[in-house]
């Protein structure tokens, strides 16, 4: 490859929310700036999470010399137990998102197959022919950086994801002065968080929700259940604050909030004063206008803490009349169905449910459109490229910086797997690599495919018919049923359906006899076509079906 030519791969994150990857490859040396994944859709039946394909990394594992990471989200740092195991290369980030990392390695039993190193905004590392610089950004966690990389043929700038806060909480704001100092250096490229460019104006400020989530706990008398992102330290402080104001105990439910305030608190990140936070345990001994609970659920998981208290199932918390519960975050996209059932389920128990709908409860990580356009103003880019969002985000994010002075022709628009090149004819949009969605089921990395999902998806729509039968091996003579069994369309085991079904199963039985074919697997293809298109004209439906003849 050419040493004046600088590739930038994204494996994932350009088109969809979530999934982040992106390669910075020159010469011999790949640098890979986070590896995350992404929540499955709802066709992608039983899956867990979905993380890139890295079939272009494996090909080219040699090249590897470092992984930075942005910040501690999932859909930033998520893949990384994933990926550990397929590439070797040591790892960056800053002390929170480490934190989080570490957390996730042991439970994969990886912490020793790693190398992490921890940076602070400010600081500078070598990466290869790559030079990093850490700036800081607020967003909806502590500790993100965006990236300022000084390659051979010119900087390119990567906000990460950012918003630019302009009354911090925890003295978190985006660094826009190292930004406008990029500017004047001269920018080759900005990469630019796009998730929010369809909203006008600033974000709102973490202030704003402080002072909501204050006037709650003044005015509700009984107790109150918080729930948000296990990530979200600033929040969780600021509930701490608040609770200590009204003289309110605090009580940290569920896995990942306990996780991430554990090492929040070594950090230095969160501050709870011994006598203020109370065990899970301890939560019916206390008087209940002295009670806030933060835990974990407020996308309607169904194995969060307050989904099992929404369901009664908690073993420690039972929803009752005169709690109120907050949902301190926003509605991800595809999980509204499930926040609204538990919504209800918690009014049915007499609660008060506040969330985004009805309250300012929740402020976005991810900058606004006037955001979005200063900072194309502070770094003065010649090239843009939109990341981090869905396609129209990407589109929209391009047509914002064109109204902001870049040609067209600058505006490069990326999509997962296509390269975009940098050599001396300028910025462009290369050919594919190979990329995609890598499906993980329970300790199943990429087991699950088209025809899987496919599979699942009829089982789930049209039920499930299975034929046994046991024929002599030399006459072909049915000597037991056929039996056929239904599950999810066909309740009524004497249903004439079922018993019309057998006829049809004998009557190719009988002709496969007269024909003397003892082709069993033929036999079975031919019931499996003639149930198939029974099923279809008697109910309309084409159920699975599972055939098992048994030669005896």
């Amino acid at each position: 490859m050419d040493k004046e030519r600088l590739q930038i791969i994204p494996l994932g994150g350009l088109g969809e929310i979530g999934l982040n990857m992106m390669l910075f490859e020159y010469g011999d040396s790949i640098m890979v700036i986070d590896a995350g994944i992404m929540f499955p859709e709802d066709y992608m039946l039983g899956v867990d999470i979905v993380i890139p394909d890295i079939t272009y990394l494996k090909e080219n594992k040699e090249k590897v010399k470092g992984i930075i990471l942005t910040h501690g989200h999932e859909d930033h740092i998520g893949a990384v137990p994933y990926i550990v195991p397929e590439i070797t290369a040591p790892i960056y980030g800053t002390a929170f998102t480490l934190g989080l990392l570490e957390h996730k390695l042991r439970e994969h039993k990886l912490v020793d197959r790693v190398s992490v190193n921890r940076i602070a905004p400010g600081d500078r590392i070598d990466i290869g022919p790559f030079n990093i610089e850490f700036v800081r950004v607020a967003h909806s966690v502590v500790d993100g950086v965006g990236l300022a990389i000084r390659t051979p043929v010119g900087l390119v700038v990567h906000t990460g994801d950012f918003k630019i806060s302009q009354i911090p909480v925890q003295g978190e704001m985006t660094d826009l002065a190292r930004f406008a100092a990029f500017g004047e250096e001269g920018v080759l490229a900005l990469m630019s968080d796009s998730t929010n460019v369809e909203k006008e104006g600033y974000n709102i400020s973490e202030k704003e929700i402080g002072n909501t989530l204050e006037n709650i706990c003044r005015e509700c008398s009984g107790r109150i259940i918080i729930a948000m992102f296990a990530s979200n330290i600033t929040r969780i402080q600021q509930v701490v604050d608040i609770a200590r104001i009204f003289d309110r105990k605090v009580v940290f439910n569920g896995r990942s909030i306990v996780a991430s305030v554990a090492i929040a608190k070594e950090l230095g990140y969160i501050h709870v004063a011994k006598s203020q936070e109370i065990t899970i345990g301890n939560v019916k001994n206390t008087p209940d206008e002295e009670v806030v609970i933060v835990t974990t659920g407020s996308q309607g998981e169904p194995m969060s803490a307050l989904n099992r208290m929404a369901l009664g199932s908690h073993k420690q918390i039972k929803i009752k009349a005169g709690d109120t519960v907050v949902l301190s975050s926003k509605f991800i996209p595809g999980n509204e169905k499930a926040i609204a059932h538990i919504i209800n389920l918690l009014y049915k128990k007499g609660a008060e449910v506040i969330y985004e709908k009805v309250s300012k409860i929740h402020v976005s990580g991810h900058a606004f459109r006037e955001e979005l356009r200063l900072m194309i103003n502070l770094t003065k880019p010649k090239h843009f490229i939109a990341i981090h969002g869905e396609y129209r985000h990407l589109v929209l994010h391009g047509h914002l910086a064109e109204q902001m002075g870049i040609p067209e022709k600058n505006i490069l628009r990326g999509e997962d797997g296509r390269i975009i090149v940098f050599d001396e004819t300028g910025g462009y949009v290369g050919e594919k690599v190979k990329t995609g969605r890598i499906l993980v089921d329970g300790k199943g990395v990429g087991d699950v495919g088209a025809r899987i999902l496919r599979d699942r998806r009829d089982l789930s729509e049209d039920g499930l018919v299975i034929f046994a039968m046991a024929v002599d091996q030399d006459t072909g003579i049915v000597v037991q049923g056929p039996e056929i069994i239904s599950r999810g369309f066909v309740f009524d085991p004497r249903s004439h359906i079922l018993e019309d079904a057998k006829c049809v199963v004998l009557e190719i039985i009988e002709e496969r006899i007269a024909q003397d074919d003892h082709n069993w697997e033929g036999t079975k293809v031919a019931i499996v076509k003639a149930l198939r298109n029974y099923f279809f004209f008697v109910i309309e439906r084409r159920p699975v079906i599972f055939p098992v003849i048994l030669e005896v």
